[in-house]
């Protein structure tokens, strides 16, 4: 039986997709060890695999509002919370890892620290990848969140101090562009089509693109004759009554059935009166609202897109965050989505009437559909997991 270890940040958009990959090498024999956060606990477990927290060591648990929003606009700050991420776990997590000896390490391109332990440790190493892939190509397309080249030069005294910590401790790393980019000698999962991927050609036959991995339905939902528009705002920057009350506005005499997810967060009796037309609820089976909606009014989350083109949806787009723009911009770019160019009731209504009645939305939704269907999701990032690791 081999040993696979895996490490993620807390976010459901980067832990959800590799969990029909855990559960796919647990069926072939494998052995998991999966590194992530409390709040990730009970899914990560749910397939079998063993969960080790990380809360304790990570220092963004206790950064200020304001300090949370330097990342990824501040390069110095960030790489400073990479290195002092990776110094706290180096002690606990290199101990174990000796004790382990996994044949491979799987890190989320984020979970940099990951990367940084398999390197130390000459271990087997797989990215994975629940973002577009980045290159200097696909940069044109998706704004790096990594800042300008002047910033970067800037920074690069505080940065190099940084790095020099990480050297101490036996990292040998070059420089911070080889800590958060893979090149094209890295083995990399990608979770998404090479269709919607820009660029896509210009990445070496190191990267993977696996499409989504997508969950069994827990809960299905009985699919109406009326058209169905399903809205979720994702699981971070969701809490926002004033968008769910213009939504619940602009459908309430409509002849769509909504299904409308507002969060855990969000007190549904403060949105006032909701039509019988609106099923309004804190959380759902996203699978199952996806396999029955006819539109999906979307947040532009890169899991929550592809899992929408694996269903065929055409989408209306409302990015919250500078990420979820680039990921907006391409699905508007291949036709499978319409931006959204204000919050209001009527702009809302608007959308959804366009994307209903212009075809070329679904066409291209459905387009999309076909080449994510080629793929095969899990396995094939098992597969390629497999092939990575060096077994006695």
């Amino acid at each position: 039986m081999s040993k696979i270890v895996f490490f993620c940040i807390p976010a459901h958009g980067h832990t959800n997709p590799t969990l029909g990959v855990v559960r796919e090498l647990i069926l072939r024999g494998h052995e998991v060890w999966y590194y992530s956060y409390h709040s990730m606990r009970k899914k990560i477990e749910a397939t079998g695999a063993h969960f080790v927290s990380c809360d304790k060591y990570d220092p963004q648990t206790k950064l200020s509002a304001e300090d949370g929003e330097r990342i990824g606009k501040d390069l110095a700050f960030s790489t400073e919370l990479i290195v002092n991420m990776t110094l706290a776990l180096d002690d606990a997590i290199i101990k174990d890892m000796l004790e382990l000896k996994p044949d491979v390490i799987v890190a989320d391109s984020m979970a940099y620290w990951g990367k940084l332990i398999a390197l130390k440790l000459g271990i087997p190493f797989v990215s994975s990848t629940t973002t577009f892939a980045f290159n200097k190509y696909s940069s044109k397309v998706i704004k790096s969140k990594h800042g300008n080249l002047f910033s970067m030069l800037f920074a690069m005294p505080k940065i190099n101090r940084s790095l020099n910590r990480l050297r101490a401790k036996g990292y040998a790393v070059k420089n911070i562009l080889s800590i958060i980019a893979n090149d094209n000698d890295t083995n990399t999962i990608v979770y998404t089509a090479p269709e919607f991927q820009p660029y896509a050609e210009t990445f070496s036959d190191k990267y993977t693109f696996v499409g989504a991995s997508i969950r069994p339905i827990t809960v299905p939902i009985k699919k109406l004759d009326a058209p169905t528009v399903y809205i979720s705002l994702g699981t971070v920057v969701n809490q926002r009554s004033d968008f769910y009350k213009n939504c619940i506005t602009a459908f309430k005499n409509s002849p769509y059935r909504i299904i409308l997810s507002v969060g855990e967060y969000t007190d549904i009796s403060s949105l006032g009166d909701i039509p019988e037309n609106i099923d309004t609820v804190q959380q759902t089976d996203q699978m199952a609202a996806l396999a029955v909606s006819d539109v999906f009014i979307t947040h532009c989350g890169m899991n929550s897109v592809n899992e929408a083109l694996y269903f065929g949806v055409p989408m209306v787009l409302v990015p919250q965050t500078p990420e979820q723009s680039g990921v907006a911009n391409r699905t508007n770019e291949l036709g499978a989505g319409l931006l959204l160019t204000g919050n209001g009731a009527q702009v809302i209504r608007n959308a959804v009437d366009t994307v209903l009645q212009n075809n070329s939305y679904k066409k291209a939704a459905r387009s999309l559909s076909a080449s994510f269907h080629r793929l095969r999701g899990a396995t094939a990032a098992a597969d390629v997991i497999e092939k990575v690791m060096k077994i006695d």
